[in-house]
């Protein structure tokens, strides 16, 4: 594959501080868009000259989870395992996530290239990957949206944002935004928040109640990964809703809280990973939402980098000085 873009995510960082555990030597990247350029004899869902956006996680449609339509819990992993590149002493060099787009070409299984018919810019194409499919589906896919319920999302980043904007898309009555940065909780109002919250004003669940008559939301998304973020959440969330964990914690992360509380109140408490998504349906889904205006993936673009200022990339993205970065690679 020519990779064409790939954007720049927290989960490049998470594995490069080790918060993420992942073998190394392994070129980072994995939202990507490009072009298909040589197939093997075996492979049946790609051709040569196809667009593709590479997908975070597998579909093999032979494992269990995916022959139940879960392929966002794909376990047949083989193709992370394939090497990118050789080091001098002949070792191989593997790409986060089966990918490794943080390069001019990739060789990867099929099972992690989903072809996109879409006349949108590659750098569009490859928030697909991860941060635009990881966000959207966490309101539509995990959290189902309706039409009318009140929704809060905690973390306005890249994610936290596609969040909003899911959140807008199934005609949420209420989106509140929750972000300490005030640029962020701007931006989140731009793309359809209603309200905006920053924690120094005082507890979350606290300014959460007051903004929806005491009760708390429907839908609490909570897009940090942090233990006292998520107890938070937990508690704006309203008697019978539901909290979503959308942020990755580092492994062996532990939350505290009060489980009576849990039981007593009727709140569903979910995980939520790849947004839930059916990646071969869900990533022709939201490249039609945005041919079609519904959907503004341009704007979620603040950075354009070169591949040579990969380093540079991910330093901006760690001050928190980046809503989505993308890597300009071209043909």
């Amino acid at each position: 594959m020519q990779v064409e873009a790939s954007g720049v995510c927290h989960t490049d960082l998470s594995v490069q501080s080790g918060a993420l555990p992942y073998p190394p030597p392994v070129v980072l990247g994995h939202e990507s868009a490009g072009t298909v350029l040589e197939v093997g004899s075996a492979v049946r869902l790609v051709r040569p000259g196809d667009r593709v956006v590479g997908a975070f996680t597998p579909t093999c449609y032979r494992c269990w989870h995916c022959r139940r339509g879960e392929t966002h819990l794909c376990r047949d992993l083989r193709g992370m395992g394939i090497a990118h590149g050789l080091r001098p002493d002949g070792s191989g060099v593997l790409g986060l996530a089966g990918l490794g787009s943080f390069a001019e070409r990739i060789t990867t299984s099929e099972d992690f290239l989903v072809p996109v018919r879409s006349d949108l810019p590659s750098e569009q194409l490859a928030l697909l990957g991860c941060g635009a499919t990881t966000g959207l589906g966490a309101a539509l896919n995990t959290a189902e949206v309706r039409t009318g319920d009140v929704v809060a999302v905690i973390g306005c980043g890249g994610v936290g944002l596609f969040a909003v904007m899911g959140a807008v898309l199934a005609g949420a009555s209420q989106v509140i935004a929750v972000d300490v940065t005030p640029a962020k909780r701007a931006i989140a109002q731009r793309f359809g928040a209603t309200d905006v919250v920053d924690p120094a004003d005082g507890a979350v669940p606290e300014q959460v109640r007051a903004l929806t008559g005491g009760r708390g939301a429907d839908h609490v998304l909570e897009v940090v990964g942090s233990p006292s973020v998520l107890a938070d959440a937990v508690a704006a969330t309203r008697r019978g809703g539901t909290t979503v964990l959308v942020g990755t914690p580092a492994a062996g992360t532990t939350v505290t809280f009060d489980a009576f509380a849990l039981h007593h109140d009727a709140k569903r408490l979910l995980g939520c990973t790849y947004g839930s998504a059916r990646v071969r349906s869900d990533f022709q889904r939201w490249a039609d939402l945005a041919a079609s205006g519904r959907l503004d993936l341009g704007a979620m673009i603040s950075h354009r980098y070169r591949l040579d200022d990969v380093n540079h990339a991910l330093e901006q993205l760690r001050r928190g000085e980046v809503v989505r970065g993308v890597l300009e690679i071209g043909p």
